[in-house]
Parts: C-alpha cells; sequence; structure tokens
C-alpha cells in the first residue's frame, strides 16, 4: 500500500484549527492554506535528490547543494490554485500544470473538463495538491492521467482527508505517496468530509451560496 504520512508538526495543527472556523473569513483562509501548503510541501519534500555545487561567499569557494531534479506542481482546480502558488514561492523554478476536475453529483463520479499536459512529462517527481481528499475518485483520476503522460514519481498533499479518498488512492494507486495535515473521521451522506471545513474553493474564494 502507498506510504501515508500524517503532519505532526505544531505549526501545521495551529493554522489548521483556524482554516476549520466557520468564522474564518476567505481572505484569512486564503492566508492559512498557503502557510499550511508550504509547511506540508517541506516535509513532502524531504527526498528529492540534490546536486553539489560550488558558491562564492563573500570570504570564499563553499560546497553546496541545490535541488537535482525537476520538480512539477498540478493543483486540482480550482481549490488546489492556492496551494501551487504557495508552493511555489518555495520552488519558483517548478513547473505547474493544471488538471480540472469535478464530482458528478449524480454518480459522484469524476470528470475531466481540462486538461493542458504536454506531449510528454517534462518532470522529475510531481506533487498533486488539493486542500480536500474526500471520496478519492477525483484524486484517483488526476494520478491515473498523470501517470499515462509518464510520470512515476508522484506524491499527493491534501490538508484534510477521509479515510475513504484514502483508501481510494491506495487500491488505485498502492505507489503515490499522501501526505496529509489531517485524518478526519468519514464522509457524510453528501460525500463531504467530517468534520473537515466545508467546501474548500467556496472558502477560499467567498462564492458560498450559503
Amino acid at each position: 500500500m502507498s506510504t501515508l504520512s500524517i503532519s505532526s508538526h505544531p505549526l501545521i495543527h495551529h493554522h489548521l484549527a483556524r482554516l476549520r472556523d466557520a468564522r474564518t473569513e476567505p481572505p484569512e483562509f486564503r492566508r492559512l492554506v498557503r502557510q499550511l501548503a508550504q509547511l506540508l510541501f517541506v516535509e513532502a519534500a524531504h527526498d528529492l535528490r540534490l546536486r553539489p555545487e560550488t558558491v562564492r561567499t563573500p570570504l570564499a569557494d563553499c560546497a553546496a547543494q541545490k535541488l537535482g531534479e525537476t520538480i512539477g506542481l498540478v493543483p486540482i482546480l480550482r481549490a488546489g490554485l492556492g496551494m501551487a502558488e504557495a508552493i511555489l514561492e518555495l520552488v519558483p523554478e517548478a513547473q505547474v500544470w493544471h488538471l480540472g476536475l469535478y464530482r458528478d453529483h449524480k454518480t459522484l463520479q469524476p470528470i475531466t473538463y481540462y486538461n493542458k499536459l504536454s506531449d510528454r512529462a517534462t518532470v522529475d517527481v510531481c506533487f498533486v495538491v488539493d486542500p480536500m481528499l474526500a471520496t478519492g475518485g477525483s484524486a484517483a483520476a488526476a494520478l491515473g492521467i498523470l501517470k499515462q503522460w509518464g510520470l512515476t514519481r508522484l506524491k499527493y498533499l491534501a490538508l484534510i482527508a477521509a479515510p475513504e479518498g484514502i483508501r481510494a488512492i491506495q487500491q488505485a494507486h498502492p505507489d503515490v505517496t499522501i501526505h496529509l495535515a489531517a485524518l478526519d473521521s468519514h464522509l457524510n451522506e453528501h460525500s463531504y468530509i467530517i468534520p473537515g471545513l466545508g467546501d474548500a474553493g467556496d472558502r477560499q474564494f467567498g462564492t458560498s451560496s450559503q
């Protein structure tokens, strides 16, 4: 089965508590998503390969190391955009590829509506980012698309997940590493994560109709 990593970092738990709060307004919600995405990415990127390099300090030459592989970021539209933009601040040289999927409310199956991948994969390792991992249908579909693109090293980053979503990825893609800020209890009858935080896209962009 795929490796599941749930963060125990105190700052992640601290920011996540505010993110869940129904009183948190969209500007603050977006800021928290950015901070959580960066913290989670740092943990998930611990095994990236490095290459040796010599740099010149003001005093002398110094042996150093820099990232030795090309990083790809794939935000699942639209909620994953805030996470990808935050991670780009840490690795501005990363490539960003967008996938748009939505869950059919009747069948609960993922529908791909946007795919701008090139003819062949151009990255060494890819981080798929989406704040919420609920049923796992869209996540599994996105990972399948990326494997067909030619990727073999994939990591899935989510802020909050339900056990149902974890099982879906593990069954379909046992080689993909999953990194979470929190694993919640279950999905309700509408496939929302409980206790969760509501709709991450609506809360980021202020589009909730409630």
